[in-house]
């Protein structure tokens, strides 16, 4: 309860500044609208169903490209991080793709597919993978020794370790990089929406802006948001549940 109110706090004080700022003349009101203005805007949108068909067109190729990225990641992840040698073979060019930014691919992602939702899903794929497989390897070679080498000499299949000592060692790096490549995903669907002019809410802040409505344009970031926060939240649930036998869970309970 504490941790929610103090939340809810920094909520309001976040909304009173931001009220202040255009009221004291600090900004013009063109450039940054009062946030009962935005607000206001919002209510009228969520009564519009149009608004909902281009969130749900968001949400879509979200859900659809992280989830092609996890399985993706999951698959060669598990893999390469099994075998010492491959794990050496793929560094470079791990390290080599990993930081070319996805946005920089959107001209090839449009050359491949037009303006299509294909092209959104190639930027949205290509940045999430690496969130997760990155996070699977670490999982996948932190078995410990001791403890493979001893599931070995009890006469475990591969099937048996993969199952009772890959998978919970795994489990919590593969957590973290779900969590982390959701937000990313969530981030390169908006952006793909705005360069390539898909539709969802990303086509629609770009709209505004071109239209100089900076209220709706406040208003769907405002949006976007809210998404990020709701993906956040339910990521970090999801986690909390299938790692509520792990050390770090328990700790964190305790300390409650």
């Amino acid at each position: 309860m504490r941790k929610i109110l103090l939340g809810a706090a920094g909520l309001l004080g976040f909304l009173v500044v931001w009220q202040l700022i255009p009221t004291l003349g600090l900004v013009d009101p063109h450039y940054l609208p009062y946030a009962t203005d935005v607000f206001g805007r919002l209510a009228e949108e969520v009564r519009d169903l149009a608004f909902w068909r281009r969130v749900r067109l968001t949400m879509t190729s979200w859900a659809i490209g992280l989830t092609v990225a996890t399985l993706a990641a999951v698959a060669l992840g598990t893999v390469i991080g099994m075998v010492p040698f491959l794990r050496r073979a793929t560094h470079t060019t791990v390290e080599f793709l990993r930081p070319v930014p996805s946005v920089a691919l959107i001209p090839l992602a449009v050359l491949m597919f037009g303006l299509q939702m294909r092209a959104a899903l190639v930027i949205i794929v290509y940045a999430a993978f690496w969130q997760v497989f990155v996070q699977v390897i670490y999982g996948v070679a932190d078995v410990d020794t001791v403890a493979r080498d001893t599931a070995r000499s009890f006469g475990l299949t591969r099937a048996e370790r993969l199952r009772y000592l890959v998978l919970p060692t795994a489990l919590p790096y593969l957590m973290t990089g779900l969590r982390l490549g959701a937000a990313v995903a969530l981030i390169l669907a908006v952006t793909a929406e705005m360069v390539i002019g898909n539709p969802g809410l990303g086509r629609m802040i770009e709209l505004s802006r071109s239209a100089g409505d900076a209220v709706g344009l406040y208003g769907l970031v405002v949006v976007t948001g809210m998404l990020g926060l709701l993906v956040n939240v339910v990521f970090r649930f999801v986690e909390r549940r299938s790692l509520a036998w792990h050390q770090s869970v328990l700790a964190d309970e305790a300390t409650r």
